[in-house]
């Protein structure tokens, strides 16, 4: 039980740091990346695993 509580811990953690990051570029960087601002959370939930 423990364990999976710290693989969840550590999915969010990866998931917050993820969608931070991309949070923090400019419209024009998302666009250079082909990333929507709107696609933030997809992505950061699709790296989550």
């Amino acid at each position: 039980m423990l364990d999976n509580l710290v693989r969840k811990y550590h999915s969010w953690q990866k998931y917050r740091r993820t969608y931070d990051e991309l949070s923090r570029l400019s419209n024009r960087e998302l666009n250079d990346l082909g990333i929507g601002r709107g696609d933030i959370d997809f992505i950061a939930r699709s790296n989550m695993r």
